[in-house]
């Protein structure tokens, strides 16, 4: 039964209709357009699923386009339409589990409500993140996901002048900041006055710290390990062993030969992460060191594996999936209009107390 007539309605303008380039060699919404004998906006609304297209067209346009290998240019879309479904994400590392479970938790609320992440790997890199918004805010993302805040100029002013929804993650943006700010994680800082603070309860009084990549995040456990021990009472820099290298195990194997030639008694070590910390655990048991007897250690995150360490690894458990979920929420309110009742969300986190400290 033919659909009743209605209104005319406005349509996001279609890609450009210019032939298929030489150089791509790539098929266009106009080649589509001719071999079907429809117009450029037929096609557009035919693959769209547009029912105000005759149902027999439309299969002739959708089977046209199959034949000749048309794949829709979404950024040429959102130039024209001013809308996109894309959201641009960028993370420091994807070998880092913390992170791939933060994109997949925010991928399955978003993709659920039509939208597809961009990701972006910045390296800890504030040029190479600079350099990622320049390629990828042309393309109108609808919206933004970034961890923590440390950028260079030029990225702040990429993302001032883009106005794009932006939502930061694991890090809390601070009371009083500018509005406009909206940000999804958990205190560091207090983080890293807990596990501390948990090692002094246990009685150990020479705690070292072990960091690497020394990325803001690291430096604020740092800080929180700090004012602990200045609580108590016990703070001495001499205990900070700080690489700027990559974290991995055998880092944490080599941090831990470091410490253990600091002398004066170390009786546990504070890893700013699960990786060096696992490292650590495996050289110590290479080299006949009991833990927590000789040496208690502790990481961060509760990455896995860390259970099954031996013995098992006590650690800061972070929400970093609940991070990645709530974040997208919060973009899609965001970017959809819809009110926002708390810009800064601390989802906290929880010390697992494991048998290696």
């Amino acid at each position: 039964m033919p659909l009743p007539p209605s209104a005319p309605v406005s349509d996001p303008a279609p890609e450009p209709a210019s032939r298929r380039s030489r150089a791509s060699g790539r098929v266009t919404l106009q080649d589509v357009a001719d071999a079907a004998g429809v117009s450029p906006m037929t096609v557009s609304r035919a693959l769209r699923g547009e029912r105000r297209v005759d149902p027999a067209l439309a299969d002739k346009v959708r089977e046209t386009a199959l034949r000749l290998g048309y794949v829709p240019d979404p950024a040429a879309r959102a130039l024209a339409s001013q809308k996109s479904h894309q959201v641009l994400v960028i993370v420091p590392l994807l070998s880092n589990t913390l992170f791939v479970d933060l994109i997949e938790a925010a991928h399955k609320v978003l993709f659920a409500a039509g939208y597809h992440l961009l990701i972006g790997v910045s390296h800890y890199s504030p040029a190479e993140e600079e350099q990622l918004l320049r390629a990828y805010l042309p393309m109108r993302p609808a919206g933004l996901m970034l961890t923590g805040y440390e950028r260079s100029a030029g990225s702040a002013q990429l993302l001032a002048a883009s106005a794009t929804a932006c939502v930061h993650l694991m890090e809390l943006h601070a009371e009083g900041a500018a509005a406009g700010m909206h940000s999804v994680g958990f205190s560091q800082v207090d983080a890293g006055v807990t596990m501390t603070q948990h090692l002094l309860g246990q009685g150990y009084r020479r705690i070292a710290f072990c960091g690497a990549q020394l990325d803001a995040r690291v430096m604020q456990r740092l800080q929180g390990y700090r004012q602990a021990l200045q609580q108590a009472g016990l703070a001495d820099p001499g205990l900070e062993i700080l690489s700027p290298e990559r974290s991995s195990l055998a880092l944490g194997g080599q941090l831990l030969e470091q410490v253990l030639q600091l002398g004066g008694g170390v009786d546990a070590v504070f890893f700013c992460n699960d990786d060096l910390a696992q490292g650590a655990l495996l050289a110590v048991n290479r080299i006949g060191l009991a833990v927590p007897g000789q040496l208690a250690i502790a990481g961060f995150n509760d990455l896995p594996g860390s259970a099954q360490m031996v013995p098992p690894l006590t650690t800061i458990h972070t929400p970093r999936s609940a991070i990645g979920a709530e974040a997208a929420t919060m973009l899609l309110q965001l970017v959809q209009g819809q009110p926002v009742a708390h810009t800064r969300r601390d989802l906290g986190y929880h010390l697992v107390r494991r048998a290696s400290a």
